[in-house]
């Protein structure tokens, strides 16, 4: 007997008009772009603001607070009004936008952009989660589809903007320039988004939040630091490891015991659904990996400036595109609930298999063009995964479970960053210490000091060898998405096919004295 929830939608519950669609759209797009358009001015923010050595933390208060901030957003969704929490998203995003472009110090600009993060961790949780209670199943993979064109545009347009508003303009408008973009979600949301009345009776879950809060901030701070700022067997790692630990293990029996929790252990109960996060899981590992240290090897080995390195990942990012689109519409038939993460993970294997072609004398147009079939993978995985997690989710918990498939994917990015990045240092340092001896090794690799532009001044044996270094990192890299790619294709057989939904024009209401009394059906209202 099948176990998902049968979520045609009731002939008077309003679909979501394109204005509604429109301003969804603009808050997701909002949320990928800011990350791509700040990370290129960030050299030049902290030029004029100085505190160099507190860089890192500009970006890290940023993403702390936004992962400890999603499931928090889909929850409040859930219980008071999806509308009313996204709207609030966007705007506690922008006031942090705007203080960040009036920052005085790095101090100030740290602070404002763990505001903005808290906006930002229920930009696109807010939007999944209205998304996922007014458009019906059969419709899901088209609006889904839209939402995966987002990516890969503010990937590749990101970069593009943040360069030429910091090359021609004040870095401040870095920040400035997501403000009439949110105010224009804003009014659409309003405007274009209408929710039944009614809400679920309930309180957050405060010491579940806390709990989950603590160990997603230490999880972070340890993908963050470890191998990097500190060595895997320092004390601050070790203990930020058993931090988390402690948190997650005292975390499930507190969700278990709460009326409202902030992951409710139902949506687990549902095998699809747990095999969602945990593809999801991998996928984010393997996206954000390759796409961290590709542009390492073809700044380093082919010798390309940092736009164009972006630039010349765009077939990876092309290949997301097409891949969601296509499984969006695909999945709307149903029936290819197993079908396509099968052929998502196929396609992330053998894309890192072929990645593993690249070397030193790889053409840079080929190395470019060898990124397309990963792109198609991950973005198959990417779309599959979401599609699976709210088709197995009943509406009352829609935000629930998109913060749930957003967040895991987040985590499994930067644990599959520090975990492959630690691969990496190993083999490049490895390869740096044969061809140039010990000394050489940690001359050029202290403090993370080599940078690209250091490889013009070096001898020629000397730039070989570093050229050979990163090269070999990058297969190490790509040989552990190989891995992740592989158990993403072996969880993909257990995943059951979904029935085929049923069209909302032959859905029958129930009528009389027991219509609508299903408060677990009830979405929360405006």
């Amino acid at each position: 007997m099948n176990d998902r929830p049968t979520d045609a939608p009731a002939p008077d519950r309003p679909g979501l008009p394109r204005l509604g669609v429109f301003g969804l759209m603009l808050g997701i797009f909002l949320a990928t772009l800011d990350g791509q358009i700040v990370s290129t001015a960030l050299p030049t923010i902290v030029g004029d603001l100085g505190g160099l050595d507190h860089f890192s933390w500009s970006v890290t208060a940023y993403l702390l607070t936004m992962a400890a901030s999603t499931p928090l957003w889909g929850k409040l969704g859930d219980l008071y009004g999806r509308k009313g929490a996204c709207m609030s998203s966007v705007t506690l995003f922008l006031a942090g936008t705007v203080l960040c472009g009036m920052a005085q110090s790095m101090g100030q600009l740290i602070a404002f952009r763990g505001l903005q993060g808290l906006g930002a961790g229920g930009l696109m949780v807010g939007a999944l989660a209205v998304i996922g209670v007014v458009v019906p199943a059969q419709d899901r993979g088209r609006i889904q589809s839209m939402v995966g064109v987002m990516m890969p545009v503010a990937f590749v347009g990101g970069p593009l903007l943040g360069g030429f508003i910091t090359d021609y303009m004040s870095w401040r408008w870095a920040f400035y320039v997501n403000v009439p973009v949110g105010l224009i979600a804003l009014l659409a949301v309003a405007k274009g988004v209408r929710l039944p009345a009614g809400r679920v009776t309930g309180r957050i879950d405060w010491l579940g939040a806390a709990l989950l809060t603590t160990g997603i901030l230490a999880l972070t701070l340890l993908a963050g630091w470890a191998g990097t700022t500190y060595a895997w067997t320092s004390w601050q790692i070790v203990g930020l490891g058993v931090v988390v630990v402690l948190a997650m293990a005292w975390f499930v029996p507190v969700e278990r015991r709460a009326a409202e929790p902030i992951t409710p252990p139902r949506l687990f109960a549902r095998r699809d659904f747990t095999l969602a996060q945990i593809l999801s899981f991998l996928v984010g590992a393997v996206l954000f990996s390759v796409v961290n240290y590709l542009p390492q090897y073809m700044q380093f080995v082919q010798g390309s400036s940092s736009t164009a390195s972006g630039l010349l990942i765009l077939p990876l990012m092309l290949g997301m595109l097409t891949a969601q689109l296509a499984t969006g519409r695909l999945m709307d038939g149903g029936g290819l609930d197993r079908v396509v993460p099968l052929a998502g993970g196929a396609a992330t294997f053998a894309g890192a298999l072929l990645l593993l072609m690249l070397g030193t004398g790889t053409p840079l147009i080929a190395a470019s063009a060898l990124t397309l079939v990963i792109g198609v993978g991950v973005g198959a995985l990417i779309q599959s995964t979401l599609l699976t997690t709210m088709n197995n989710a009943d509406p009352r918990d829609m935000g629930a479970a998109t913060g749930t498939v957003t967040l895991v994917r987040t985590i499994g990015g930067s644990l599959g960053v520090a975990l492959l990045g630690a691969l990496q240092s190993s083999r490049m340092s490895e390869v740096l210490t044969d061809r140039l001896g010990s000394a050489a090794q940690e001359r050029l690799t202290a403090g993370g000091g080599l940078t690209p532009a250091l490889l013009k001044d070096m001898p020629a044996a000397m730039r070989d060898a570093v050229r050979e270094a990163v090269n070999s990192g990058l297969h190490g890299v790509l040989i552990g998405a190989a891995v992740l790619s592989a158990i993403a294709f072996g969880t993909a057989w257990f995943v059951r096919a979904a029935p085929l939904p049923v069209p909302a024009a032959v859905w029958t209401p129930i009528a009389g004295a027991d219509a609508g009394k299903d408060p677990a059906r009830t979405p929360p209202g405006d």
